[in-house]
């Protein structure tokens, strides 16, 4: 009987620790069975709450204008009314036949849905506005975005100064090197601009609950050029790298908790790539997570991280890696501050250097300090 108690205890024991093990892997599951842009979603809905000056304060008359179809208007005039510089954003139709039509006739004039997008170059240039367009389209689809169909969805980039023309071509060029399709975006002069009726013009606005195929929350994420954070070579990386350093950003190994430069450190300041030195994590975004790593409830932009599945060690895990230097930063659970989106992306130290805030503007960073 005795020996029978025994095994009891024993299977009851080993029940336990299964029982104990599995909850343990719920409470740390994350976004594996989801797709990337589910994660992006929620981080999106979480808005920065950055604040600036009103627009009309700091414009001055350096004001361009370029046109932008990227599907129904509604969602691209909000989203660009939405982006810092953008002094105007006006909804119409554009390089149809003829110099007149009107929103029941578009899909036979051969008019493509365009916003007029004006804004201040010395607020934000060309090349900014054109990152926020690829961001919010689908560059490899033929009249459709979302799902609105025809030729009146077909996405387009229409100058007015010839000048343009180079800065459109050299971003259109960069895009199509990110693509396993052809890029399917009009690019050329702006033949005609047919300003659409007037209860087209800020719909979202006036109809906040309305159709929109975009999630136009992404405005308020900074674009962050990954031109500027070029990948070194892997034998520079290792000249520029600690060992461990090197061993966590290049081969997956994880740092000891509790024991690694940022887990404790709260100063106000940018977290970046210590590879590329592209951004990554703001301080503001930074939190006390008691796991012994640094923690994010989101990066600084959903632009700058990309998502693995992570089946090592026995788990099922969402590993984070930057964009551009792939660098190994850490993963993403869903045990975070439920007031700040729920994630808890836990970084290792070794990936990342703190870039402090009264340093960002002499290093390069400054444009992002509206951000920290």
């Amino acid at each position: 009987m005795e020996d029978k108690s025994k095994l009891f205890l024993i299977l009851g024991s080993m029940l336990i620790v299964a029982i104990v093990w599995v909850l343990g892997s719920r409470l740390l599951t994350t976004y594996s069975s989801s797709s990337t842009a589910q994660l992006k979603d929620t981080t999106i809905s979480r808005g920065n709450e950055v604040t600036r000056k009103d627009k009309e304060v700091k414009m001055n008359e350096e004001l361009r204008e370029i046109y932008l179809a990227g599907g129904c208007f509604w969602g691209v005039e909000e989203y660009f009314s939405r982006v810092s510089g953008v002094a105007d954003a006006v909804s119409g139709y554009a390089n149809g036949k003829g110099n007149s039509t009107k929103y029941e006739l578009i899909s036979q004039t051969g008019h493509a849905e365009t916003v007029k997008v004006t804004y201040d170059k010395n607020q934000v240039s060309l090349r900014e506005i054109l990152l926020h367009y690829f961001r919010i389209i689908d560059p490899t689809s033929i009249n459709k975005q979302g799902n609105d169909r025809g030729s009146q969805y077909r996405t387009g980039v229409y100058y007015t100064d010839k000048g343009d023309s180079a800065i459109i071509e050299e971003v259109f060029d960069e895009q199509s090197k990110k693509l396993d399709k052809p890029l399917s975006v009009e690019a050329g002069a702006l033949e005609n601009f047919v300003e659409a009726e007037e209860y087209h013009q800020d719909y979202l606005k006036k109809n906040p609950n309305g159709y929109c195929h975009i999630n136009v929350n992404q405005a308020q994420y900074p674009v962050i050029d990954e031109s500027l954070y070029p990948k070194p070579s892997d034998e520079d990386i290792q000249k520029m790298l600690t060992a461990e350093e090197y061993a966590v950003t290049q081969k997956n190994d994880t740092e000891r908790a509790f024991s690694n430069r940022y887990w404790d450190q709260f100063k106000d300041g940018l977290y970046v790539d210590i590879v590329t030195g592209e951004p990554l994590f703001s301080s503001k975004d930074k939190y006390d997570s008691g796991c012994g790593w640094p923690s994010f409830s989101k990066p600084i932009s959903p632009d700058v991280a990309t998502y693995k599945d992570d089946r090592s060690f026995n788990m099922v895990r969402t590993e984070v890696r930057s964009r551009v230097g792939d660098s190994h930063l850490g993963h993403v659970f869903t045990d975070g501050p439920k007031d700040k989106g729920g994630l808890r992306y836990c970084i290792n130290s070794l990936s990342i250097k703190f870039i402090p805030k009264s340093e960002m503007e002499s290093k390069g960073y400054g444009y992002l300090l509206d951000y920290v």
